[in-house]
């Protein structure tokens, strides 16, 4: 049974890797440039991923459908405070403040939308892909909240930077929280069908062109005097105990079997890609971010389908 599930998961995987890899040789081969990236990059935050949020919730989602919403952006500040507890027990085995707070960035934050998502589009049927893609839109306002915030705070090592509430605001958080709104007012009832069905259109386009920012992203990360055991430490504690942690915690607490996949699948996910794209912004000094999300998404083709596989096998029979 757990081999049939690791080879369902696996291919699934190999799929998401398939298309990172389209986007990782475009880079390395300078098909896509830096330019073209960026502003890929900028065109899939600020409007293909907004658009794909605000179409997936203003037709699928409901407060009468989901009255327990609200616990899906606290579940993303629980996540990321047992990534900064797990970070913290090894950080002894880590020198210098500037290395032992990217250490820290590295087991906090994970890739927390595209790779689910492309995962879950992979994996599942049509009735649970739109349920899990909703849990992740509302995990994401309270975990982009948390990385453009503490995220940007501990990376740039400044701690009298002012800090600038408009950087919350992210278009993805903009999109969730107009959504929200606009079907709190039943107003989602009154947009018609011309317009949903072209914003819907582009924002399907999300998955693959994240897959291929994530590989290019991988593609211009610049390795070099790697540490071995800081790697070592920092993908131990992200990758293996965190999830395993966490399914410990959704048998023993019975967690319903949707929401305990959310829960697995982002304690398994790979350290931030977002991560690396904050040290280039903010111009600092890329001492593990760099290695920790290249090595991480690496490992995690073996990690993943392994809890995955698990969690199919001992709680979720599909």
């Amino acid at each position: 049974m757990f081999l049939t599930y690791f080879k369902m998961t696996n291919l699934a995987v190999i799929q998401i890797f398939i298309l990172g890899a389209i986007g990782y040789f475009l880079v390395k081969k300078n098909i896509l440039g830096q330019d073209g990236l960026q502003a890929l990059s900028r065109l899939l935050i600020e409007v293909i991923f907004p658009l794909f949020i605000f179409s997936q919730l203003i037709q699928n989602f409901s407060f009468d459908l989901y009255p327990d919403w609200w616990i899906f952006p606290l579940l993303s500040i629980a996540i990321t405070i047992a990534g900064l507890l797990a970070g913290s027990i090894f950080l002894g085995f880590v020198r210098g403040t500037k290395h032992k707070l990217q250490f820290l960035s590295l087991v906090t934050f994970q890739n927390s939308g595209y790779l689910p998502l492309a995962l879950i589009a992979a994996l599942f049927a049509q009735n649970k892909t739109d349920t899990l893609f909703i849990y992740i839109f509302l995990f994401l306002l309270g975990f982009d909240l948390i990385v453009w915030s503490f995220g940007v705070y501990m990376l740039t090592f400044v701690r009298t930077r002012k800090f600038e509430l408009g950087s919350l605001f992210s278009p993805p958080v903009i999109a969730n929280l107009l959504s929200l709104f606009l079907i709190s007012l039943g107003l989602n009832k009154i947009i018609p069908g011309f317009v949903l069905k072209p914003l819907g259109l582009v924002g399907s386009c999300t998955l693959p062109l994240a897959m291929f920012v994530v590989g290019g992203n991988i593609a211009s990360l610049r390795l070099k005097h790697i540490d071995k055991k800081a790697m070592f430490f920092a993908l131990l504690a992200k990758l293996v105990i965190l999830p395993l942690a966490g399914f410990w915690l959704i048998i023993q607490f019975k967690v319903p079997e949707l929401m305990g996949l959310l829960i697995l699948m982002q304690l398994a996910m790979p350290p931030a890609t977002s991560l690396s794209v904050i040290i280039r912004h903010y111009q600092k000094e890329d001492l593990l971010i760099s290695q920790g999300v290249f090595f991480g998404h690496i490992l995690s083709l073996i990690t993943i389908p392994v809890f995955l596989s698990l969690y199919f096998v001992l709680v979720m029979i599909q």
